[in-house]
């Protein structure tokens, strides 16, 4: 596998519904109140929107996500990217005990020059960049679907 491609899978345990956990996926526009790694969305029409996103690494990423499936009744999300990446982004929401399963499957390559120029040699900082990246995504989300006085430990 080239070293400017990257896969990634993660699962997620939320404390909250399903539903809830759909439609907050789906909400883009608020991914700035819980994840503080996304920096900025940018409605760029119904299907598109522009985020901008940084870790811990000097650099922010912009990427475009597309809708190209959004089925809250089988608990199906994937959207398109292009930009500083380029791939596929899919989600599966079900049902696990008293809350929700969240699996996550990353295909991508590094479009941005600075990416592709590191990447023979920071392929693993990257990998670990991303892994930080989705921690804090999901103590974030797991803490603001807790609610007032909720527990994001339980998610």
């Amino acid at each position: 596998m080239s070293l400017v491609r990257y896969r990634f899978r993660t699962t997620w345990t939320i404390g909250a519904p399903p539903p809830i956990v759909f439609a907050t996926l789906v909400d883009l526009g608020g991914y700035p109140s819980w994840w503080p790694n996304v920096r900025s969305v940018s409605r760029i029409d119904d299907e598109t929107a522009e985020l901008v996103c940084r870790s811990v690494l000097p650099f922010a990423l912009t990427v475009h996500l597309t809708r190209v499936e959004e089925n809250p009744g089988a608990g199906r999300l994937e959207v398109a990217l292009a930009g500083d990446l380029e791939g596929m982004l899919s989600g599966l929401v079900h049902p696990h005990g008293a809350g929700t399963r969240l699996e996550i499957a990353q295909h991508v390559v590094a479009r941005k020059r600075l990416l592709r120029w590191l990447s023979p040699l920071a392929h693993p900082v990257f990998r670990a960049n991303h892994a930080l990246m989705m921690r804090r995504g999901r103590h974030g989300l797991c803490t603001r679907l807790a609610g007032p006085g909720g527990d994001p430990a339980r998610g």
